[in-house]
């Protein structure tokens, strides 16, 4: 794996149209706007949805100890979104099991966080839906995950927000009302 200071990620302007590249912990301290994806994992259990959520390892450069969608993160230069996200699925949560995603749509957000970071994203959205998945979580990347029934992130939402990292809300409100 790559270290934090060799990734370049895509600028992009506001239509999604990459600009240029830089060295992701630079971008993310100016708070240019640069290509992100966002995947989330579902499953419906019991008439309800599921949602597989990650708490971000404690020494992430930002939002450590956050809970999170399943994943998320950036495309290299020339990889396309499912491509990084299968990639990233397997770094952070040894998923490596073909899943099938479906592109929902994307989101831009701009926020600022911890380090004196700057989380300014075009957001590409994915869902994939499964009956059961094995993770086997990278520890460098990820303290814990498990399944959040939609209840209990809505309450968690409306209670406890500071659990979750700044851009988990807008991107679970998208996937929930756009799951296909």
């Amino acid at each position: 794996m790559m270290k934090d200071s060799e990734i370049l990620v895509a600028l992009v302007d506001n239509t999604g149209k990459i600009t240029g590249y830089s060295e992701k912990m630079l971008a993310h301290l100016r708070g240019d706007l640069h290509l992100a994806f966002s995947l989330m994992i579902i499953r419906r259990k019991d008439y309800c949805i599921e949602y597989l959520l990650q708490r971000r390892a404690l020494h992430k450069y930002h939002s450590g100890g956050l809970w999170a969608n399943t994943c998320c993160s950036h495309p290299l230069p020339d990889e396309n979104i499912q491509v990084a996200a299968r990639r990233r699925l397997f770094e952070e949560l040894g998923i490596s099991e073909f899943l099938n995603m479906s592109h929902i749509g994307q989101i831009q957000y701009k926020y600022q966080l911890d380090n004196n970071m700057i989380e300014h994203e075009l957001d590409k959205i994915l869902v994939t839906e499964v009956e059961s998945v094995h993770w086997q979580q990278n520890s460098d990347e990820v303290m814990e995950v498990r399944w959040w029934s939609e209840k209990e992130v809505l309450q968690q939402l409306s209670n406890k927000p500071d659990i979750f990292a700044a851009w988990f809300p807008k991107v679970f409100e998208h996937t929930r009302n756009n799951i296909p």
